[in-house]
């Protein structure tokens, strides 16, 4: 009896080895793309905080130093595929421990920041002091020192509004975020015919003096009519203008909209002087005789 012999079709063999290195290869593909494309990394929850202007290099830098994510080139590959057109939303992100790369991705590129911002109202004719105890209350790490002196000379230019801080946001980008603000607020304005600075130290002295009057146009003319006859303001917010003529030489609060425009809006009238009575109301005097009459009636 013969021996059985046995053959090899190496045909067979070269394609069997094919599938099986295809396989491996699908295999080993599939695992790389999990490991960097999907597989969550960080073992706790992180914030981080995007700056304006902040390259998407240095955020992802910073993504990687903290192990939220693993790989900034897929990290960057699935913002371009997600980006709304606005690039890295500024603001806090928090993500969230084991988060996958897309949903990273996803939360930058979109503008999902996991974290609610603070609301905090600035009321019109609040100083730079009021403004930053108003943040310390609200926001914890902040540093009234740091805002009064990146605020310096800015009073006046801080725009009193409704604004949404996160937690991190820094002292200049606060201060930029009220300034950019009152830019934006007072852009369509017509600041040619005086000087904007004097505008704004003339809207804040209405701020406080008219205290929202529907008259303060009218207040506000007489008061251009006293720098113009070179007659002391004589307002009690500010002392000094019993003493010196013109106006002081600074905003002495951080103006609303309506004051500015009353500033630049000043009503025509015979009167020169006013006051209110101890409910609010305005009574008006064109002489300093009339002005002590009212005075006795009104206030006495």
């Amino acid at each position: 009896m013969d021996n059985d012999i046995i053959s090899t079709n190496p045909k067979k063999d070269k394609y069997k080895k094919l599938i099986l290195n295809i396989i491996l290869g699908i295999g080993f593909f599939v695992l790389f793309s999990y490991y960097f494309l999907s597989s969550p990394f960080g073992n706790k929850d992180v914030i981080i905080h995007v700056a304006p202007n902040q390259s998407v290099d240095s955020v992802l830098n910073n993504l990687k130093n903290d192990r939220v994510i693993r790989n900034n080139l897929t990290t960057k590959i699935f913002i371009k595929l997600f980006k709304s057109g606005k690039g890295i939303i500024t603001g806090d992100y928090l993500f969230k421990k084991k988060s996958l790369v897309w949903v990273v991705s996803w939360q930058l590129s979109r503008g999902k920041h996991n974290i609610e911002p603070i609301k905090i109202t600035i009321k019109e004719g609040f100083t730079n002091e009021e403004i930053a105890v108003l943040l310390a209350d609200k926001l914890a790490g902040f540093r009234k020192d740091l805002f009064l002196n990146e605020a310096l000379n800015k009073q006046g230019y801080l725009f009193p509004d409704t604004y949404f801080f996160y937690p991190l946001d820094t002292t200049e980008e606060i201060v930029e975020k009220l300034s950019d603000n009152f830019i934006n607020k007072t852009k369509g304005l017509n600041f040619n015919s005086k000087q904007m600075d004097d505008i704004i130290i003339m809207a804040s002295i209405l701020e406080k003096e008219a205290n929202g009057d529907v008259d303060i146009n009218i207040i506000s003319g007489i008061l251009w009519k006293r720098i113009s006859i070179s007659m002391p303001l004589q307002v009690d917010v500010e002392k000094t203008t019993y003493e010196t003529k013109g106006l002081p030489p600074k905003p002495i609060n951080n103006p609303g909209l309506d004051a500015i425009r009353a500033s630049l809006n000043p009503a025509d009238s015979s009167y020169l002087y006013y006051l209110h009575d101890k409910n609010g109301k305005v009574y008006y005097a064109r002489t300093y005789e009339e002005h002590m009459n009212n005075i006795n009636r009104y206030l006495k």
